[in-house]
């Protein structure tokens, strides 16, 4: 990971990013899984697993985490031009009404959050402010920057935190117990670190965000007559 010093005042911080209890409303949200599991695309620890891990492979760690790296680059530069062009690369990318509405809330209420903070400077709560409508990877790539989390750790809990919220999703959906849980967490977190080393390094015409089953399970859970998440 990063020889940057990751004092634990950041490391306190990047876990308070991480933990469920951040007020953002990630719990309401299952990015296409709970469709999957209404049409039957997963029905057991094994298939959430693939899916799981396929969403992980097609969408986040080629699009998703690459564009929060080059997100915390322009706020260490505190260029929010730079933040704001990447912003919107991001959310032209949401292949679904809830896919953009999902981030967009999330970023929202992280913004909100951090607006409150005393610690940011002016030209920091300055640069936040000038990027309209930030996504969730635009708030929270901020706040690693603002509190010197360094970027490869705060991009792995970015991802682990995601991938947290996907297992919960799992288990509530399918359903899972807790220990199925864990195992999915222990399997899909060991390729973290590898995922999180390619997106720091991938070269900007390498983006990539082809996950067709992905977009499709998030589109019908648009029309989905019953279900517990908002995507």
């Amino acid at each position: 990971m990063s020889t940057q010093q990751f004092d634990d005042r950041a490391l306190a911080q990047l876990l308070r990013l991480c933990s469920p209890m951040l007020p953002v409303g990630a719990f309401s949200y299952s990015q296409g899984l709970e469709a999957a599991a209404e049409l039957g695309w997963l029905s057991d620890e094994a298939s959430a697993q693939r899916w799981i891990g396929a969403a992980l492979t097609h969408s986040v760690a080629c699009f998703e985490a690459p564009i929060w790296c080059r997100l915390y680059r322009a706020w260490q530069a505190r260029d929010a031009q730079r933040a704001a062009d990447w912003n919107e690369v991001f959310l032209a990318g949401r292949e679904s009404a809830e896919f953009r509405a999902e981030t967009l809330q999330m970023g929202y209420s992280l913004r909100a959050l951090l607006l409150e903070d005393p610690e940011f400077d002016n030209g920091q709560i300055a640069a936040l402010r000038a990027v309209e409508n930030p996504g969730f990877p635009a708030a929270f790539s901020f706040a690693c920057a603002a509190w010197r989390i360094p970027e490869p750790e705060g991009l792995l809990g970015y991802l682990w935190a995601w991938l947290e919220n996907q297992a919960a999703a799992a288990m509530k959906t399918i359903p899972l117990g807790q220990t199925a849980g864990q195992r999915l967490l222990a399997a899909l977190g060991g390729v973290l670190p590898s995922v999180t080393e390619t997106a720091l390094n991938m070269a900007d015409d390498e983006l990539s965000n082809c996950a067709p089953s992905l977009a499709i399970a998030s589109c019908r859970h648009e029309t989905q007559y019953s279900r517990l998440f908002r995507s």
